[in-house]
């Protein structure tokens, strides 16, 4: 057995339209590593997209599941309740910049996604949500149609449902900036749709697959203002930005006001299928019993994941990892650029660790240098991933258990993929 024939087998077997970032299939995984089924090593810095924040194989993870394996894997919350799934929704509620919050917990995140918009929906008794230029939520209709990127994500599967709005998303070096933003915002609501008919507003803390980019605080504040004007419900997609990966629990935290739910799912239950939503008691209790829930969602499994990877969080201070770790890989890739001015990257950005850096041309997204740079990095056994609007930003995830030598050995790697593309 190796990669080429279960890729062979896999073609065979599984459609075209799961893609797959590597050539690779893995055996074993520990921490910020893992090992394909020809027994090579690479450094994983995708963290199987920002779900592995407390490593691979986490011994308390991976204890606390065996552990609730032994009594039962399934009830179904909906129809035998258990305490762990209380225990987490107090621990979140506890968690979240929200006042007097409630939880319910789902499976995916993009499950998570269409459900905050339900909740919404039914508590303001509107249809229209509005998100961002960029944003991802998901790969169900609805989710689809609330992401701003076309390619691959929502070409050839629409129509997608109605009522959905998009706005520039502030990145200033492409010209955009917060007041742009809200300058579109409001002629949205002069030429599309009317403030009161908007039941939500969406969008990441910071960018995942639409680049990294962090919102301003400037931006919130705006828009928490306008929220509370309109009646309309503040909404924070965190599913990738959660526990940890930001250099808070949640990146709700890094802002100067509160949104009214919060959407989680990827790192909550370390790589276990587990999501939520949190959010304000009296949005939360609006629908009715039976208007929500799901047969998976919840599950005790993941329940147990999750309490652990709470644990991790508090206990190995992984907050503040994310920040050395964000601050370090910037500094390498600053002193890098100033080293080798020629070099095609720029706009080095982080917050905590979701770090990032574009490929440019004469100042311009130039994304014909990302795949080469990947496969130069997967070849010398590190695995990136790209992301952004245009294809031409890399973002690192490694894992925040990941050990220093391992940091530097990737940055080493990464420098010489660089140096190779001149």
């Amino acid at each position: 057995m190796n990669n080429q024939s279960l890729m062979e087998r896999r073609n065979t077997a599984v459609p075209r339209g799961v893609a797959s970032a590597t050539p690779l299939f893995v055996k074993r995984a520990k921490n910020a590593e893992f090992w394909d089924v020809e027994d090579k090593r690479y450094i994983d810095f995708a963290a199987g997209i920002a779900v592995v924040n407390t490593g691979h194989n986490n011994r308390a993870v991976t204890q606390a599941v065996t552990e609730q394996i032994k009594n039962f894997s399934h009830t179904a919350f909906q129809v035998a309740g258990y305490e762990n799934y209380i225990e987490l929704a107090e621990r979140l509620n506890a968690i979240a910049p929200i006042e007097d919050a409630k939880t319910i917990l789902m499976t995916t995140g993009a499950e998570a996604l269409e459900n905050a918009v339900k909740i919404a929906r039914h508590y303001t008794k509107r249809s229209g949500v509005i998100g961002f230029h960029g944003g991802f939520h998901g790969r169900t209709l609805l989710t689809m149609g609330m992401t701003g990127k076309i390619a691959p994500y929502k070409e050839g599967f629409g129509p997608f449902p109605n009522d959905i709005y998009h706005i520039p998303f502030p990145v200033p070096y492409q010209g955009i900036d917060t007041t742009y933003s809200l300058q579109q915002l409001e002629k949205l609501f002069k030429t599309d749709i009317a403030p009161s008919s908007v039941a939500a507003i969406v969008l990441e803390p910071v960018q995942g697959e639409g680049g990294f980019y962090a919102a301003p605080n400037e931006l919130m504040e705006h828009l928490r203002a306008l929220c509370d004007e309109h009646g309309i419900v503040l909404i924070f997609d965190e599913v990738q930005t959660g526990f940890g990966r930001t250099g808070k629990t949640l990146a709700s935290e890094h802002f100067d006001v509160q949104p009214d739910l919060i959407t989680v799912a990827k790192a909550l239950a370390g790589g276990y299928p587990l999501s939520g939503i949190i959010g304000k008691r009296e949005i939360m209790d609006s629908p009715t019993p039976g208007g929500l829930g799901g047969t998976y969602g919840g599950s005790p499994v993941g329940c147990a994941a999750a309490l652990a990877v709470l644990d991790e969080l508090e206990s190995k201070c992984l907050n503040d990892r994310a920040e050395s770790l964000g601050s370090r890989l910037h500094q390498a890739f600053s002193e890098m650029k100033a080293l080798n001015p020629a070099l095609p990257i720029d706009h080095i950005r982080h917050k905590g660790a979701m770090i990032a850096f574009d490929f440019v041309c004469d100042g311009k997204p130039d994304p014909s240098h990302v795949q080469p740079f990947v496969k130069a990095c997967r070849n010398k056994g590190l695995i990136l991933l790209p992301c952004g609007q245009f294809g031409n930003a890399i973002r690192l995830l490694p894992p925040l258990t990941v050990e220093n030598h391992i940091v530097e050995e990737a940055i080493d790697i990464m420098r010489k993929a660089l140096l190779s593309l001149r």
